[in-house]
């Protein structure tokens, strides 16, 4: 039994971030065979196909960290109807430049967290079109649609009771998935 290296992309900088929030509670589930590294967005530039020759060290890194992982793990806000831009900035550095897509063949799950009783319904849909053309096959279902209840987190940020069967049901999901694409 080996370990699957995780990247965590979280679509969200702020530091109280309810999807951060979810990610690290998801990373304490019961899953012995997967290990986890949430990335860092923040200090990519904004892209520009004119800097595809000289790319800058934080898009290296990022790109690196991503062709290094087994799976990948997207963990987004809803911002408007749709992924937030910090997260496309991130997707279109680690696709580019033209025939150097980092995303390639990294199978991905999807998960989000809102207020909204929809959760994250309509940026999880976009985030799924978007991973089809850069050929990252993306775990269907169960889908995971989280509105923000009492109850989700405990006190010491772990998911609640409530949620934990079927959020390690999902988890368990992900790692066959994981198993299923992983090189």
């Amino acid at each position: 039994m080996g370990t699957y290296q995780i990247a965590v992309i979280i679509g969200s900088l702020r530091k109280d971030s309810l999807n951060r929030r979810l990610a690290t509670a998801l990373e304490k589930l019961e899953h012995p065979e997967l290990s986890f590294k949430q990335l860092q967005i923040g200090d990519l530039p904004l892209y520009n196909q004119d800097n595809d020759d000289n790319q800058a060290e934080s898009v290296k890194r990022f790109k690196l960290e991503i062709i290094s992982a087994d799976g990948l793990l997207f963990v987004t806000p809803e911002y408007n109807r749709s992924i937030p831009g910090v997260l496309k900035n991130a997707i279109d550095h680690g696709s580019r430049p033209r025939g150097h897509n980092s995303w390639e063949g990294k199978p991905a799950g999807v998960v989000g967290v809102s207020p909204s009783a929809n959760g994250t319904a309509l940026a999880q849909q976009h985030l799924r079109n978007i991973l089809v053309c850069l050929d990252a096959p993306t775990l269907a279902q169960p889908e995971v649609f989280i509105q923000l209840k009492d109850g989700l987190f405990d006190e010491s940020g772990n998911i609640g009771m409530n949620s934990k069967p079927f959020l390690q049901s999902w988890m368990n999901k992900y790692l066959s998935w994981v198993k299923k694409f992983a090189v």
